[in-house]
């Protein structure tokens, strides 16, 4: 028997939460190279129907568990079967919590990847590379010129 253990910044959700956990490629961009780096990603019920439908996406693999397993207080818990090197996402607990709150709201989700089970059959691609620290820089250059008449009434 497990105990059940709510969050108290999230009434709503317990230890006992479905949760899908990915293990996305993504890069970062130093000293203009780019580097490779796995990220452990909570997945939300809508991203994951669309990933299993095959449109392209950096997940290598997707891990069904729950909170308590990778929530233990204030600490994260790396799934086993995750390399070491994976590193957690930007803003991991309040992620974890949001995507299980869309599996309590769509619990058909849950059929994808069965709890306790892995999926890695996606359409996997980086052709598209995920770049997690890059900035977008908006010059004065880059505004599209519109003509004089543009937001006139004729």
């Amino acid at each position: 028997m497990t105990t059940v253990i709510s969050f108290p910044n999230a009434p709503d959700v317990s230890s006992d939460d479905y949760l899908v956990l990915g293990l996305a490629t993504c890069f970062i961009k130093e000293d203009g190279e780019v580097h490779e780096v796995n990220v452990v990603e909570p997945i939300p019920s809508a991203a994951l129907e669309a990933i299993v439908k095959g449109i392209p996406t950096s997940y290598q693999v997707a891990k069904a568990t729950t909170l308590g397993e990778v929530l233990e207080g204030d600490s994260l818990k790396l799934p086993a079967d995750f390399p070491s090197n994976a590193q957690f996402c930007d803003d991991f607990s309040f992620r974890a919590i949001s995507a299980a709150r869309t599996y309590k709201s769509r619990p058909s989700a849950q059929s994808h990847i069965p709890l306790g089970t892995s999926r890695n059959d996606f359409k996997y691609s980086i052709d598209r590379k995920r770049v997690l620290n890059s900035q977008r820089i908006i010059r004065t250059e880059d505004n599209v010129k519109q003509h004089e008449y543009t937001h006139k009434v004729l």
